[in-house]
């Protein structure tokens, strides 16, 4: 069997999980998709990645975190032994629990076995288990790969404190769950009214009944990052999303990703992604293209 089908794996239409490996290839283009990768790094002395604007030099045992509609390569790397899994952007948004954990790591992309080893050995142990469930064929393969994946995050959850330093949070939790139901109707709100007039953190914290300051910050302790940043993280996730629609202008898709201004749109989005919007756009069309030739 080929166990190589990478970056042409539809998740709009047949799985929320896919693993592959045994590529001979030692690189792969610039690009981006829909879904999310996990990137268990492959023996040999060079394993050079990119996600975003930042390369990587990693060892065997290290993890890649790749989120949904990040830009990533891969440079130079041993990819015949190396283990991918996707998973898709509709998988990880099921559970607030999922996106609460996937948004607190945003800004995370890998994991060092060197410096994270109790957690790294963790990981290996549920990729491992997924690679014999996926490749074993059975009928409720992805089920149970979906289950493991969301022990995989999980784990990452239970050693949040690891990554205070990385990820400039404190990670405790010190809020209750009628704080947490507020909490998640305000970002679900947020996610549902991009085109708001009104978005602003003094009116969420009106809405979730608490002061700003509190607000503040238990949202960043729960999103791991603060609130404007957060909110340009979803409005860029809807840009993204839309950008894939080659039917619609990039003012219409800054407008109703809850962008004022088309250079308030180009400014965030390069700051994020590297590059203007159209440039994003054209990776994704050029990605596209090769990849239906192939299949």
């Amino acid at each position: 069997m080929d166990y190589s089908r990478y970056e042409n794996f539809d998740f709009d239409r047949i799985s929320a999980f896919n693993m592959s490996t045994g590529f001979k290839d030692r690189s792969y283009q610039m690009h981006w998709h829909s879904y999310g990768e996990i990137l268990l790094v492959g023996p040999g002395e060079t394993n050079i990645f990119r996600v975003n604007q930042s390369t990587y030099n990693l060892k065997e045992g290290d993890f890649v975190l790749v989120w949904p509609m990040e830009m990533h390569a891969i440079l130079d790397a041993d990819r015949e032994q190396s283990l991918v899994i996707q998973f898709s952007n509709t998988f990880m948004n099921s559970l607030l629990d999922l996106q609460r954990i996937m948004h607190f790591y945003r800004n995370l992309h890998v994991i060092e076995r060197c410096a994270h080893p109790q957690l790294s050995a963790r990981l290996q142990t549920l990729v491992y288990k997924m690679r014999d469930v996926f490749f074993s064929e059975s009928a409720d393969r992805e089920l149970r790969c979906c289950m493991l994946l969301m022990e995989f995050v999980l784990a990452l959850d239970e050693h949040r404190e690891e990554f205070s330093k990385e990820l400039s949070t404190s990670g405790k939790n010190s809020y209750n769950d009628d704080v947490m139901r507020r909490m998640i109707m305000v970002t679900e709100y947020i996610k549902n009214n991009l085109t708001s007039d009104d978005l602003s953190q003094q009116a969420m914290a009106d809405m979730a009944g608490i002061s700003k300051d509190y607000f503040s910050r238990i949202f960043k302790n729960v999103t791991g990052m603060n609130y404007n940043k957060w909110l340009n993280m979803i409005r860029l996730e809807k840009a993204t999303e839309l950008l894939a629609q080659n039917d619609m202008t990039l003012t219409q898709v800054a407008m109703l990703s809850g962008f004022r201004s088309i250079p308030s749109f180009n400014r965030v989005f390069y700051d994020e992604k590297g590059m203007a919007p159209g440039e994003y756009r054209s990776l994704f069309v050029s990605n596209r293209e090769t990849d239906h030739k192939q299949q």
